[in-house]
């Protein structure tokens, strides 16, 4: 196995403007300055996209906004430039926290892209996502499936032909009996047709493996429909999954075949590494809005008279105070919660619900290679691999990023892995990743790589120059097992209940992570980007601001299905069952 490089250093990842010449022109323009009150100075604190969203809408609308971000600007989104690895003259390799995903029926994130100025690009940012052809799903010991990402299906204007529609493309793209098919077809129909009522007051309660019946299906069903659209997906288990979030995103994905309301098509990736195609150039614009970034880490909040009176960061060796008008909280939920004092929790008991929320682990490594691979023209999952791998071959979508200008010159290709189960044994140590070393667990990722693409795609060790794993996973050796600093928010059964607003009680606190309620309800770019738009919102009624309001999107439904919604709602009120929940 082929050497890893070391730990990220805090001024490798906080470069702030590296590469800012290409967007000069974007960074001098200046914020339309709302009329609001003059000195209306936000403390943000954390940097990844909730935390750049909320500084983006607040310094277009005229607030003076600072970020403090304790580590790197970007957070779970952006690249991790592997240190020491650049050779020659050459930049260092492009590490990345995991592969990045722009689903079709996302609309924050891209509406936030459009406004972000990049050279040569008519849409900004925008205008460097580019699409997937396909998506792969490899088996071990069985033969792959080959999923084309362009439209599918035909239009459809009745229940039946919903049924049809949908059970043709999941038989035809996944190879499942029909009769599987048609099964999961009206179960995602139930869901479709469902009110928000028994949305949120049956399915939410209720895990996605019950809801699909998965018990009671053959093995390529319990695999592909219930496992790889939990675990694969939101590195979350079926069996604790809320319905509700997986059978929303099921409504994107499976319900809405002909993309219908799509921003654009459904799997985009950007066409180089993430803070080169996105984040540099955002944090560029915004310091050009008039934003400052500071390097410090949150301590505490203190509370005076209902309203945060002040915070406390650490910086360097000491600790030091921070005022301002309004707070805006950007940080993971796991940090988040560790800030509720007794006396924030008497104004705003609500919070101290959010203990009952989980988290796990979803990290990624990539492995750099002497050759191109040829797995997929996109994603591929690794449906039956021991840590629910999916990975993505970079070189074909960075037309931006030469591999071969960074490192020693020898990278062509760039295999970036995501692993979301940590606990399951893996195939050559019989350990969890979480127990294993890092250079276990990349010869153990590589293994089960190989074990899926033997006799499809040449995976080939004398391929391999190195590996590189996300720098949140640090070996912990006192434990003798990994911790991991950015750990994912699960949507579990019921979890809906212990998930904040994004404003409370406490008058000018406004919360802004994935965990807080969203449309989108997913922890994911978009649902951080939709959190914090919802916060400034707020923070702009609490103003008394009169500038626009952030747009806000709502979740594609099938107009078509709109008269059976409302008449779910009279069944659910009178404690009947939707009309399609019925064995077939």
């Amino acid at each position: 196995m082929a050497e890893k490089y070391g730990a990220v250093s805090r001024r490798t990842v906080l470069r702030g403007a590296a590469g800012a010449g290409v967007i000069t022109a974007g960074a001098m323009m200046r914020p339309i300055r709302a009329n609001a009150d003059p000195g209306r100075r936000v403390a943000i604190f954390g940097g990844g996209v909730a935390g750049l969203t909320a500084a983006h809408e607040l310094a277009e609308r005229g607030f003076d906004v600072t970020v403090y971000e304790r580590r790197a600007l970007g957070g779970k989104a952006r690249s991790i430039p592997v240190p020491d690895s650049g050779r020659g003259g050459r930049a260092d390799l492009p590490g990345e926290h995991g592969f990045r995903f722009f689903p079709g029926f996302y609309h924050h994130i891209p509406d936030t892209m459009r406004r972000i100025p990049f050279a040569g690009n008519a849409n900004g940012v925008w205008d460097n996502l580019v699409p997937a052809a396909e998506a792969r799903f490899s088996r071990a010991g069985a033969d792959d499936t080959i999923v084309p990402m362009g439209r599918a299906g035909k239009p459809w204007a009745t229940p039946d032909d919903f049924r049809q529609t949908v059970a043709s493309v999941i038989s035809t793209s996944m190879k499942m009996p029909m009769t599987d098919a048609a099964y999961f077809a009206n179960r995602l129909l139930v869901f479709n047709t469902s009110c928000d009522d028994r949305r949120f007051g049956e399915w939410e309660k209720l895990a996605w493996r019950d809801f699909v019946g998965a018990r009671g299906r053959s093995q390529e069903f319990r695999m592909l429909m219930s496992r790889t659209l939990t675990t694969l997906l939101v590195a979350a288990k079926d069996d604790h999954a809320s319905t509700r979030t997986i059978g929303s995103m099921g409504e994107q994905f499976l319900g809405n075949p002909l993309e219908t309301g799509n921003d654009g098509p459904l799997d985009r990736l950007l066409n180089g590494p993430t803070n080169e195609a996105w984040i540099d150039p955002w944090v560029v614009h915004l310091r050009g809005l008039g934003v400052r970034f500071e390097t410090a880490e949150l301590r505490g909040l203190d509370v005076r008279d209902r309203r945060i009176s002040g915070a406390r960061v650490a910086v360097g060796g000491g600790e030091r105070a921070v005022d301002a008008d309004y707070f805006v909280l950007a940080v993971p939920v796991e940090v988040a919660r560790a800030l509720w004092t007794p006396e924030i929790l008497a104004v705003q008991p609500e919070l101290a619900a959010m203990d009952g929320l989980v988290v796990n682990w979803m990290s990624g490594m990539q492995f750099y290679l002497r050759r191109p691979t040829q797995i997929a023209r996109g994603h591929t999952a690794y449906v039956d691999s021991p840590w629910s791998l999916t990975s993505i071959a970079q070189n074909q979508f960075w037309s931006r990023t030469r591999l071969s200008d960074s490192g020693d010159g020898s990278v062509r290709d760039c295999l970036s892995v995501d692993i979301s189960d940590w606990n399951t044994p893996g195939i050559l140590y019989g350990k969890p990743a979480i127990e294993c070393t890092h250079d276990e667990i990349a010869r153990e990722v590589w293994a089960q790589l190989q074990k899926h693409l033997e006799g499809r795609a040449a995976l080939e060790d004398s391929d391999l120059v190195s590996w590189f794993l996300d720098t949140g996973v640090s070996w912990d050796a006192a434990q003798n097992r990994n911790t991991n600093a950015d750990p994912l928010l699960i949507n579990t059964a019921g979890s809906w209940a212990a998930r904040p607003n994004a404003h409370g009680d406490l008058e000018n606190l406004f919360l802004a992570g994935d965990y807080v309620r969203t449309n989108i309800d997913l922890a994911t770019m978009e649902g951080a980007c939709e959190a914090a738009r919802t916060a400034v919102n707020a923070l702009l009624d609490v103003a008394g601001s009169n500038a626009a309001r952030c747009r806000l999107f709502q979740l594609y439904r099938a107009p078509q299905l709109e008269p059976l919604r409302q008449a779910d709602s009279a069944r659910y009120a009178a404690g009947q069952p939707n009309m399609f929940d019925v064995p077939i």
